[in-house]
């Protein structure tokens, strides 16, 4: 990867003229290096061909990350920017194939702070098997952000048969998760250093359409899947619960959450279900397919630690209930507020 001149990032660095075209063919395109890419137009063209013979619709989202501090246990904001994308393609069924990368840069930010989310983002892209072909970058005044803005969008394709919606859940299906709740949040939490709490705990940021390939080889019939990021597991489950006018039922002895998430909750008054995560999905599909696949998840890498925890029911459509450890039941209704502020 190329030097540039300057030490930081200065406005010059957006303004369209020569320091950003430096920055451009210097830090940015040699990260990213790939054909669509370096012709350095302002859009990429892609083949149709080449998407057809992945499936019959495309798959397209767009995020932003804006998370505080940059660099954290387990990752950084350019670790986020890509698997968050990816995951959201990932949990439609698509393949993802393509990422934009969008950089809003705060003036003063270090040049080689740049350059090492650069470096991640396109070691994620290359490890998740996507490119990144387009992109923009602007630089605002000191004040205006805070260090660097990320956003990307994705394109994939879903392959025909696939059919995975948050309207699909059905009385009698079972709710899967892929491992241990809550690590990103307190990872988080962790590098802010705000509270005298300590952990070896790092963020589960992590590329998920290779496990949910792995899902859809032994059940092509996955009613629901999302990734649980903002507002957690217990967001999702509502957002089914709503869509499919069902309800849910979960089990709070089956959650797999690791000792130390657990404890750091329990001191901060914070309830693991709405904690975010950056690796984590939610899968609804047919109690007959239930062991099939979690075989197949907990033979991948992403899927190791997972885990039935609960099922869905007829009554009350619309509503998730715990079954808690102390033989209770309560309401986990959607997430009011923000726990943590900046989590992604």
């Amino acid at each position: 990867m190329g030097k540039i001149r300057d030490a930081s990032i200065t406005l010059a660095h957006g303004s369209g003229g020569r320091a950003m075209r430096e920055l451009i063919e210097r830090l940015i395109v040699p990260a990213f290096d790939n054909p669509l890419l370096c012709g350095l137009e302002d859009q990429a063209r892609i083949g149709l061909h080449g998407l057809l013979a992945h499936g019959d619709r495309l798959a397209f989202t767009t995020d932003s990350y804006v998370v505080s501090p940059l660099f954290f246990a387990g990752g950084d904001i350019g670790t986020l920017a890509v698997c968050g994308t990816v995951n959201d393609l990932a949990v439609s069924g698509a393949l993802p194939l393509y990422l934009s990368c969008g950089l809003v840069i705060e003036e003063g930010l270090a040049t080689s702070e740049l350059e090492r989310v650069l470096a991640s983002m396109a070691a994620q892209a290359r490890a998740a098997g996507v490119a990144v072909v387009t992109g923009d970058t602007k630089v605002v005044q000191r004040g205006a952000a805070d260090r660097l803005f990320i956003n990307t969008a994705g394109l994939g394709v879903v392959p025909a048969g696939v059919d995975i919606s948050a309207t699909r859940a059905r009385p009698g299906d079972v709710v899967i998760v892929n491992g241990p709740l809550g690590d990103h949040a307190v990872a988080i939490l962790l590098a802010r250093n705000e509270l005298d709490l300590h952990a070896d705990i790092a963020s589960d940021c992590q590329p998920l359409h290779g496990l949910v390939q792995a899902m859809l080889a032994v059940c092509a019939d996955i009613h629901c899947l999302r990734d649980a990021t903002r507002g957690g597991v217990a967001t999702v489950l509502n957002e089914f619960a709503v869509s499919s006018r069902v309800g849910v039922r979960v089990n709070e002895h089956a959650l797999p959450v690791r000792p130390e998430v657990r404890g750091a909750c329990e001191i901060l008054g914070l309830d693991v279900l709405y904690m975010a995560n950056e690796g984590k999905l939610v899968a609804v599909l047919p109690r007959s397919h239930a062991d099939a696949v979690l075989t197949a998840m907990q033979a991948h890498p992403a899927g190791a630690g997972a885990a039935v925890i609960g099922e869905i029911v007829a009554e009350p459509a619309g509503s998730v209930l715990l079954d808690t450890l102390f033989g209770g039941r309560r309401v986990v209704d959607m997430l009011v507020g923000e726990q943590l502020p900046r989590i992604c």
